[in-house]
């Protein structure tokens, strides 16, 4: 019998006018050893379980869709075809970066919730299109049953996007180390909270330790708090970003966890990664956290999974993994 492997496909996604897009689409594949598959390492797709569910996962500021490779390899193993792009911009004068691509002007108020602010969507959809036309993924992508998901400010963006009539094909979003908190350089009164679309089931994810956040406060303007807080700006955007009470939204607050707990292998020479505080639990045993919370979300709310709802509740109560979580 071929031996069932975890691959990848390299791909570059023209914009007009503008750098291309970096995308990289992990999926299981079946090996033969076939001469042609040692020649090139090229090796078909596993059709055993097609059409496959689609992740994508959309990157923080300056951070390799690399660091994210852990988490796309947990969801083919899940049983999803997932991608991961970079793209390289420079969004705002002076700034070029690594980034998920976002239209500042989309967030400003009066204009924020009416157009997208993803600018790198559409176009990663479109290339999903025609690989599932043609190619060795061709007719084996389910793009009917999207989860979006992303770290910081590509979580972010995820959750600011999470719309099906903006986006089809989107079931689902979730991110990590994100919030909805707004700037105030944006023109936002201090302690605004963005409100979400709310269209999805949403699974907001932290780290008890996240130093980022706790020292990003300034952006948002003062909430009164007198300590840092690592926390508050994803349990309020829980709390007061979303209306949904079809119980299908969740937080969950992991132990232990700092920002870049969500990036593997570490890389402190990019992002603020200096900002961050010292995780208290070992990496392993978080990340294997983020992507069952991930992937079992997934596999309820793309894939009607009733059995991965109950382990992704069972986690969400485990007071050794979990710091805080709630449902609604």
């Amino acid at each position: 019998m071929p031996e069932s492997m975890i691959r990848a496909l390299f791909r570059s996604v023209d914009m007009p006018g503008l750098p291309s897009l970096s995308l990289k689409i992990h999926y299981p594949a079946v090996y033969s050893a076939s001469e042609m598959e040692r020649n090139t390492g090229m090796l078909p797709a596993d059709q055993a379980h097609a059409p496959y569910p689609v992740a994508i996962l959309m990157p923080g500021i300056n951070v390799s869709p690399e660091n994210y490779g852990w988490l796309a390899q947990a969801f083919v193993k899940a049983g999803f075809v997932c991608l991961s792009y970079g793209w390289i911009l420079e969004e705002m004068p002076g700034l070029t970066a690594l980034t998920p691509g976002l239209d500042i002007e989309a967030l400003k108020p009066g204009v924020y919730g009416q157009k997208p602010s993803a600018t790198a969507l559409h176009a990663v959809l479109d290339h999903l299109g025609k690989e599932n036309a043609a190619g060795p993924l061709s007719g084996l992508l389910d793009l009917e049953r999207i989860v979006l998901g992303g770290h910081s400010a590509g979580g972010s963006v995820a959750l600011m996007n999470a719309r099906p009539d903006w986006f089809a094909g989107l079931r689902a979003v979730f991110a990590y180390g994100a919030h909805a908190k707004a700037s105030t350089m944006l023109g936002y009164a201090e302690d605004t909270v963005l409100r979400l679309p709310d269209a999805l089931p949403t699974l907001i994810m932290g780290g008890q330790c996240d130093g980022v956040i706790a020292s990003s406060a300034f952006r948002y303007g003062d909430d009164g708090s007198s300590q840092p807080d690592p926390v508050g700006p994803l349990t309020r955007s829980f709390q007061e970003g979303l209306s949904s009470t079809r119980g299908d939204c969740y937080l969950a607050i992991i132990k232990g966890a700092n920002h870049f707990a969500a990036c593997w292998p570490k890389d402190d020479s990019t992002g603020r990664p200096f900002l961050d505080w010292p995780q208290t639990r070992p990496d392993e045993a978080i990340r294997e956290d983020i992507a069952a919370l991930a992937c079992h979300f997934a596999q309820r709310h793309v894939c009607d999974d009733n059995a991965a709802e109950q382990a992704l509740l069972a986690l969400l109560e485990q007071p050794d993994h979990i710091s805080l979580s709630e449902r609604r």
